[in-house]
């Protein structure tokens, strides 16, 4: 299968997936792309390296899933832990041919500069990866005053950027940022409504590229592992969910190019989680309806980050709606019947099972008869696809099989969020 999709739309919308872990704080991502771009231009890169660069300050934090750790990079100068993110990301990066070439820098773009001289890494790399490092701290520095005094804290922030020349970063950086950044416009176009023009536009300009599945299935998979890194709950989520969902998908006669795109949208279906707090995500106890509020806020998420792909449009629907039931009290549409195609209802069950599979801070993993009882109920309620249901009940150790990877253990039961 070959599809064709808009690879900027595909790097913005990764960009959106990597905002929400910041909750509220959700413009970190496109404020360092933008000011890398602004100082690359004065770099005299070409307009290639000018794109690169761009991507990999959208993307540079997408080692990070944890709003803990989120919260840690933004209000730490130079905290700990910050080498695991940058490997992590530079993995993830390298796993997608079309953005491998921007690893090497995610993995440097928190190394001082007076420490590149001792590690095996090009000029050109050390000074792209460290431009990035310089303005990722003055966004962080800024956060805190975006909504109110940033023109008057500016002189703060290029003060500390200042002292920092030699150690952090380069002095010709340090150099260039100073003149670029020595008037209110620059500042001023950090704000949200400014950046986010500035943004659409750089997004009309992306041009559409034909990929195969596997390609596909591979940008699927780093959206998958960034969303499953939030916790160690929901750890192999979303893969779980795909596998299963492809599987019953071909148990079910689709045809193979079907199968492959519910695979992805499987993969893809839980990205707003990262919007959610991870205290939340690991609560042991009951949620308050606040908490669950903001969960159920999830799969609109998931469907306004894909909705911006063109050539993902039946996927991003499958993904969406996997919370939606049958008697529409679902969420967040509150489709029903007919509305809900025979690929959505194969990715609701198959995200029920998993969940289920899966142990819980508030509950140990169920049993898959306990399963396939949880799912006879949600049957009998309305809310999934019975015939969907008796497939998994035809082929239930291979379902939990599929969907977790495990042998099949007796738990106890419980209920699941």
């Amino acid at each position: 299968m070959s599809v064709t999709i808009n690879l900027g739309q595909a790097i913005h919308a990764l960009s959106d997936v990597l905002d929400l872990v910041g909750v509220d704080e959700v413009f970190h991502g496109k404020r360092v792309g933008f000011m890398a771009l602004q100082c690359g231009r004065d770099l005299d890169l070409s307009d290639l390296a000018l794109e690169n660069l761009f991507h990999v300050g959208l993307l540079h934090d997408c080692g990070v899933s944890s709003t803990h750790a989120h919260r840690c990079l933004i209000n730490e100068m130079d905290g700990e832990g910050v080498e695991f993110h940058c490997r992590k990301g530079s993995e993830l990066l390298g796993q997608f041919p079309p953005l491998a070439h921007l690893q090497t820098i995610v993995r440097y773009h928190h190394t001082h500069w007076d420490v590149f001289p001792t590690l095996d890494v090009s000029q050109d790399t050390a000074r792209l990866a460290n431009l990035i490092y310089l303005v990722d701290r003055v966004d962080a520095l800024a956060v805190p005053h975006y909504e109110s005094d940033l023109l008057l804290a500016r002189h703060t922030i290029r003060d500390t950027v200042w002292r920092l020349s030699g150690s952090y970063f380069a002095p010709n950086l340090v150099t260039l940022f100073m003149d670029l950044s020595d008037n209110e416009a620059f500042w001023l176009s950090l704000e949200p409504r400014h950046l986010i023009r500035f943004i659409y536009e750089r997004e009309r300009e992306s041009q559409l590229v034909p990929i195969t599945f596997p390609e596909l299935r591979q940008l699927a998979l780093l959206f998958a592992r960034i969303v499953d890194a939030k916790s160690p709950y929901t750890m192999e989520h979303s893969l779980g969910t795909a596998r299963l969902a492809r599987f019953l998908a071909e148990r079910a006669g689709l045809a193979i190019e079907t199968c492959e795109k519910i695979e992805v949208a499987g993969l893809l279906h839980d990205l707003g989680k990262l919007q959610v707090p991870d205290e939340i995500l690991d609560k042991p106890g009951a949620l308050t309806r606040e908490e669950r509020a903001m969960i159920q806020r999830h799969s609109f998420e998931t469907y306004q980050i894909l909705r911006g792909i063109t050539g993902l449009e039946d996927i991003t629907l499958w993904a969406a709606y996997h919370h939606e039931t049958l008697d529409g009290h679902g969420y967040p549409f509150h489709r029903r019947g007919a509305e809900l195609t025979l690929e959505v209802r194969i990715i609701a069950v198959s995200d029920v099972f998993q969940a289920l599979a899966q142990r819980r801070p508030y509950r140990k993993p169920l049993s898959p008869q306990e399963i396939l009882e949880m799912l006879r109920s949600f049957v009998h309620q309305n809310h999934l696809d019975g015939e969907v249901v008796d497939l998994v009940e035809q082929h239930l150790q291979v379902s939990w099989e599929t969907a977790t990877g495990l042998e099949p253990p007796s738990m106890e039961n419980s209920q699941d969020r």
